[in-house]
């Protein structure tokens, strides 16, 4: 006869690590579905803002599930770039002069094709890319594609040197400096004045943007706007972005990028600059010293990062903003997110998850990209367009 307990000591033996790796898996399952998968916090002071975005976004009533197998922030911050599921889109560009001489691109997607509007009163949406990014980055193809299958318009604000545009005067562009984006919004709102416009920005798109927002107050012909991942304190996040590892992964890359934009465009900063040292800038801290404080003649790298920063400017938004951050955004620690100013605001709605890295957000065990940030984009979007403009705008209930 078999001895019960011989058996049970075979099978464990013969699969130890079959059964180690189903342990591990175990603990792994257990701690994202009770530690990782958590509804977002919304923060924000209640008024008819705040009331919409509970009617309409209906996603923010459930949990965050980020990917299963990556849902640190590493990966978070990388996967999307990989997991692209557009490639390309049809843009229709637009070349604008500027008042010092230089040039900038915007990019269309005009949906005329589609009945829902007409062309003078289409809803439209201004998009700001991230810092070396342009229309053809992931996530303003992902964005457009969704705005197309509501028949809305958008336009890509390129930033100077970027999107096909040519540097044709000492001067690119930086976190605190609105100016140009100034001048495409009142250009746009020329062209469409009977057209509702809302603005999205991404990373530093979004710092440019708030810090528009905070200088311009109610007066802007902008109906809403809407946020991703911007570091609120500049300087707290150039600190989080030169500790070990965010450095390797995200840091000296980024800086990479800023140079080679400068190595093409190099003779125009001659004289202006020295630009062999600024090439040499192995951070984006380096560079702005070397560079950006240079080009927009602030004293130093702290002078820039207090003018650019956003942790302080909250009060003085003037229209409904949504705001994106994940908890664990490498370029937005935790602790600069100001939650407590954005509970005094009737005009924020901060949206913080737990998870999400820096414009990540992927989530599904097969992500294609930023799914919870264009869910979210798609939901605030088109219910602000649908119901928001009456709802909060106009209502005075």
């Amino acid at each position: 006869m078999t001895d019960p307990v011989n058996c049970v000591k075979q099978f464990f033996q013969e699969n130890t690590h079959a059964l180690a790796l189903f342990g591990v898996l175990g603990i792994y399952t257990t701690y994202y579905y009770f530690r990782v998968v958590q509804k977002p916090k919304i923060f924000g002071k209640d008024g008819k803002f705040l009331q919409f975005v509970g009617r309409h976004i209906p996603m923010l009533r459930e949990p965050f599930r980020p990917t299963f197998w990556c849902f640190i922030h590493q990966l978070q911050t990388i996967g999307p770039v990989l997991m692209k599921f557009l490639t390309s889109m049809e843009y229709r560009s637009e070349k604008l002069k500027l008042s010092d001489g230089g040039e900038i691109i915007i990019d269309w997607m005009d949906n005329n094709d589609d009945v829902k509007h007409s062309q003078s009163t289409r809803p439209t949406v201004l998009v700001l890319p991230g810092i070396t990014g342009s229309s053809k980055s992931h996530y303003c193809l992902n964005m457009n594609n969704t705005l197309m299958k509501h028949g809305y318009r958008s336009v890509v604000f390129n930033y100077r040197g970027l999107g096909g545009a040519v540097i044709k005067t000492p001067r690119t562009y930086c976190a605190a400096n609105t100016e140009d984006l100034e001048y495409v919004i009142k250009h746009v709102q020329g062209l469409y004045p009977e057209a509702p416009i809302i603005a999205v920005g991404i990373s530093i798109g979004g710092i440019i943007l708030f810090n528009y927002l905070a200088k311009a107050g109610k007066e802007t012909p902008l109906k809403a706007a809407m946020t991703v991942s911007v570091a609120w304190n500049t300087m707290k996040s150039t600190e989080s972005l030169e500790t070990p590892v965010n450095l390797i992964l995200f840091n000296r890359f980024l800086a990479r990028e800023l140079t080679q934009v400068l190595a093409k465009n190099v003779h125009i900063f001659e004289g202006h600059i020295d630009t062999d040292y600024a090439m040499q800038a192995q951070t984006i801290k380096e560079f702005d010293e070397r560079f950006t404080t240079k080009v927009f003649g602030y004293n130093d790298v702290d002078h820039y990062y207090n003018e650019a920063t956003l942790h302080n400017k909250v009060h003085r938004i003037g229209i409904p903003t949504l705001c994106l951050s994940a908890g664990d955004d490498p370029f937005a620690p935790l602790e600069t997110i100001p939650m407590d100013d954005a509970k005094e605001q009737s005009n924020i709605a901060l949206v913080v998850t737990s998870y999400g890295g820096h414009v990540g957000f992927t989530e599904g065990f097969f992500p294609k990209g930023n799914g919870y940030m264009l869910r979210l984009f798609d939901q605030f979007i088109h219910g602000f367009f649908q119901h928001g403009i009456k709802e909060v705008l106009m209502s005075t209930n």
